[in-house]
C-alpha cells in the first residue's frame, strides 16, 4: 500500500463528485466565473472578463432551474393555504418563492450586464 493521498473527488477527470457539491453546482452558478478583483494586471482582468462573458451563456439554464423552484414553492404555498389550511406551511413556501424570485432577478441582471458588456 502506498502512502500517497487520494485525490479529491472530481480531480483529474474523476467523475465521482459528492452529492452536496453536485447539488451546489446545479443550483448556483458562481463556480463557473472568475473573480475580476483577483486579477494582477490588465491582461488577466481582460482574460477573466472574456471567460465570464463566454460563461454567461449558461445563465438561461440556471434561470430555468430557479423558475421551476419558484413555481414549485408558489404552488406548494397555494396548496398548503387552500387545501390543507396550514398557514405556517403556506407562509414557509410563499417566503421561499419570494427568495427564489429574488434569485431569478439577480440571475437576469447578471446575464443582461455580462451579455451586453462592452470591452474596453
Amino acid at each position: 500500500m502506498a502512502d500517497t493521498p487520494s485525490p479529491e473527488p472530481g480531480a483529474d477527470g474523476d467523475p465521482a463528485i459528492c452529492f452536496s457539491t453536485l447539488l451546489y453546482r446545479f443550483l448556483f452558478f458562481d463556480w463557473l466565473f472568475r473573480d475580476l478583483g483577483a486579477a494582477r494586471d490588465v491582461y488577466e482582468r481582460h482574460a477573466a472578463l472574456q471567460h465570464n462573458r463566454r460563461m454567461c451563456r449558461y445563465f438561461p439554464t440556471y434561470l430555468r432551474r430557479w423558475s421551476v423552484m419558484t413555481m414549485f414553492d408558489f404552488g406548494m404555498g397555494c396548496l398548503a393555504e387552500r387545501a390543507l389550511q396550514a398557514s405556517l406551511w403556506s407562509a414557509w413556501f410563499f417566503t421561499w418563492s419570494c427568495v427564489t424570485l429574488t434569485g431569478m432577478v439577480v440571475i437576469s441582471v447578471a446575464w443582461a450586464f455580462l451579455a451586453n458588456a462592452r470591452l474596453p
